[in-house]
């Protein structure tokens, strides 16, 4: 018997009383910030925002000094010192390397695991909440619930199992991890008391997978964003930025994720923009589209993605790239800063952008593009605050070229024309509101269990 199961085997098979009107929950993450990486927004916001709504959240996550990521300060600073994290260890990426390892969700499983079993006996949670990607913690919910008897929530900020996963060869490297994917999420899922995602599609796409899955015990979720974020920045804005926009330039900034399927979304921006520089050449040359963060790596500095793409389409000249992910305030900077935003998403129906969140928060004008079935084509479409696209089929994307170059000219020439997003429109998507929708989901699951 190991010393994580055995401490867990000390816990009653339900403990229900607690001091005080709070509940805890234990939220796994094992990344958090200092870490850069996008996942670690959904535990920052729950730590931050479920005491208001009754819950006490213990964050659990891998000591950062085994991160292999740049480490965000300035980000590490809107976590609220009140927020209690317990940091455990992991294999030295060196050392799992060798072994082709690099995920930190399997080189910290085990101490995860055990810092999981003293965190249950030490404060007698009434929930544990598991969010991914990394996916793999989530195979603790059997332990957990052999062990301890508390309910787990599995929270999937992307699809562990997904349509583009199954594309690749099956013994290339992403071959295998899809083919891992496929064997253990059920093993996961079917454990857990509660199953949230980012997307209704998504949720849809899982219980189409699992027969057995119970469509009331899920719910779709978005990460959301914080606008006290913003005041942090209005407080003290970044003092070195590692990008610097032209100031006799218009600006429009994507800041994110070059995602491979779209390519087929930014090819149409591109060409809207070198049929702009053909009808109106003098507007054109006063415009810089900037695309930041396309890599999502803070050290790729020369892994050029979008560029070699507007050359192809004629219009280099018009874009500037910042391939290496940019620490977080600097990219609500960035957004703040530019003089309109290009949200770009994906040619996958269930693909939910979280940087429409901050975006919206900024007050930009914008232009998006996105599937016509993506959540972020509503809520975007309802917002107000810019022009929004979408397509059934990638097919459909040449007859959008025209009518967003129009919108190009007039974000260029006339941006006060978009007006601004109604904060009314996105106040359900306030990291505040996001952790009120989660406290729901757990005061159900932990009422259920105590019955």
């Amino acid at each position: 018997m190991s010393a994580a199961t055995a401490a867990l085997e000390m816990v009653p098979a339900r403990a229900t009383a607690h001091a005080g009107p709070e509940r805890t929950v234990l939220i796994v993450s094992p990344h958090f910030p200092p870490s850069t990486l996008a996942g670690v927004h959904r535990a920052r916001h729950l730590a931050k925002h479920l005491p208001s709504h009754g819950w006490r959240p213990i964050v659990v996550r891998v000591d950062d000094t085994h991160y292999t990521e740049r480490a965000d300060a300035a980000l590490a600073a809107l976590v609220p010192a009140s927020v209690q994290q317990i940091r455990c260890g992991a294999i030295p990426a060196s050392l799992a390397r060798l072994a082709g390892i690099g995920d930190i969700s399997l080189r910290g499983y085990f101490p995860l695991r055990r810092a999981i079993a003293e965190a249950v006996v030490a404060y007698r949670p009434h929930a544990i909440l598991i969010t991914g990607s990394p996916y793999y913690p989530m195979l603790l919910s059997s332990w957990i619930r052999q062990h301890a008897k508390i309910p787990v929530v599995l929270d999937f900020q992307d699809p562990w199992v997904s349509a583009e996963g199954a594309m690749h060869r099956t013994w290339t490297k992403a071959g295998l991890v899809h083919r891992l994917a496929v064997a253990l999420e059920p093993r996961a899922v079917r454990q857990a008391d509660f199953v949230t995602s980012v997307s209704a599609r998504q949720n849809a796409e899982m219980a189409l997978r699992y027969a057995w899955l119970d469509p009331r015990h899920m719910a779709a979720i978005p990460i959301g964003g914080d606008p006290d974020d913003f005041d942090a920045l209005r407080s003290g804005p970044p003092s070195e930025l590692q990008v610097q926009f032209d100031p006799d330039r218009i600006n429009l900034s994507y800041v994110g994720t070059f995602l491979p399927r779209a390519e087929h979304l930014v090819r149409t921006i591109l060409r809207a923009a070198r049929a702009l520089k053909q009808t109106q050449p003098e507007l054109a040359a006063r415009i810089r589209l900037n695309f930041i963060g396309t890599s999502n790596q803070p050290d790729r500095t020369e892994a050029y993605r979008v560029r070699p793409i507007a050359e192809e389409e004629g219009v280099g000249d018009l874009v500037s790239e910042t391939p290496q992910r940019v620490p977080y305030l600097e990219a609500l900077y960035l957004l703040a800063m530019s003089h309109g935003l290009l949200l770009i998403g994906s040619d996958e129906p269930h693909y939910t952008a979280s940087k429409i969140y901050p975006a919206l928060m900024s007050g930009r004008p914008y232009v998006s593009l996105f599937h016509r079935q993506s959540s972020a084509h509503d809520i975007l479409a309802g917002a107000g605050g810019g022009r929004t696209f979408c397509f059934d089929t990638p097919d459909d994307l040449a007859n959008l070229v025209r009518p967003l170059a129009g919108t190009l000219a007039d974000l260029a020439a006339s941006p006060g024309q978009f007006g601004r997003a109604d904060p009314a429109a996105y106040d359900a998507y306030t990291a505040h509101s996001v952790a009120g929708d989660f406290a729901r989901v757990l005061d159900q699951v932990a009422s259920s269990q105590s019955r």
